[in-house]
């Protein structure tokens, strides 16, 4: 596991050294979250507890939203194009020869990267947007702490869906169109168009099942208090529950890939 850890830091560090673009990152995730935020208050002034959520707990969503955004990598910018490249460039041979995990050593560094954003992109916005608008977060540490253990819930099953993407450029040999699908899909489903309690009947119910639900709409809503007790646990079920099935179809998306390649290579 030492060796997970170090890949890990070094997803840390590796994001960590590109100073100007965290700081373009911040500025652009707080231009957005006022943007979005001015939006759903006149929004909430017309029907309040829309989606069964006061003013305060949707701007709270709001800037959430902002703060999870590159954390649970909801638009791209993750490992994916670079394994998809190694994949297109038969790189990814020299990967499968080391002695480490393929989709470990990914989920490694991922979660690195996502650490990194989460201090880096999100503390600032979300800081800010508490300055200026009236958040409804919470006083106690251990509902951080809950809200910390769906976050990284969230960035597993985040990762497990852009390793299955990302392996499909063993067929496709260009991942970008499966790529850009699943970023619009993490996009209008995990709720960072809208909370998922606004969809209306089955697409609601459908939207909150999918597993994009676990990279914002669900942390969201322990953050906010309305998972509690076996709720909370049902919440994490719920998480972990895609996270386990999309990192064992992962699994085997890999197993396949890899008798791919040795067949081609002989």
């Amino acid at each position: 596991m030492r060796v997970y850890a170090v890949v890990a830091a070094g997803g840390f560090r590796r994001h960590a050294t590109y100073r100007m673009a965290t700081l373009a990152g911040m500025f652009t995730n707080t231009v957005f979250g006022f943007i979005i935020a001015f939006t759903y208050t006149a929004l909430w002034r017309e029907r309040p507890d829309l989606g069964g959520y006061d003013t305060a707990q949707a701007l709270t969503f709001v800037w959430l939203g902002q703060a999870l955004l590159m954390t649970c990598s909801m638009m791209g910018g993750g490992f994916e194009d670079e394994l998809i490249e190694r994949i297109r460039s038969g790189d990814v041979a020299i990967d499968l020869y080391r002695p480490a995990d393929l989709q470990l050593w990914w989920l490694a560094g991922d979660l690195g990267r996502a650490l990194f954003h989460l201090l880096g992109r999100g503390v600032v916005p979300m800081g800010i947007g508490a300055l200026a608008f009236d958040l409804a977060l919470p006083s106690s540490p251990w509902t951080w702490l809950a809200f910390l253990v769906s976050v990284t819930l969230g960035v597993v099953v985040s990762f497990a869906i852009r390793f299955l993407v990302a392996l499909s450029a063993f067929w496709l040999m260009d991942g970008a169109g499966a790529m850009q699908m699943a970023f619009l899909a993490g996009l209008f489903f995990s709720g960072m168009l809208l909370p998922l309690n606004l969809f209306p009947g089955a697409l609601g119910e459908v939207a909150r099942a999918l597993p994009w639900s676990s990279l914002l709409q669900v942390p969201a809503d322990v953050l906010l208090g309305r998972h509690t007790g076996w709720g909370l646990l049902e919440a994490y079920a719920f998480q972990a529950g895609w996270a386990v099935v999309l990192l064992l179809a992962g699994r085997s998306a890999q197993s396949v890939a890899t008798r791919r390649v040795v067949v081609q290579g002989g």
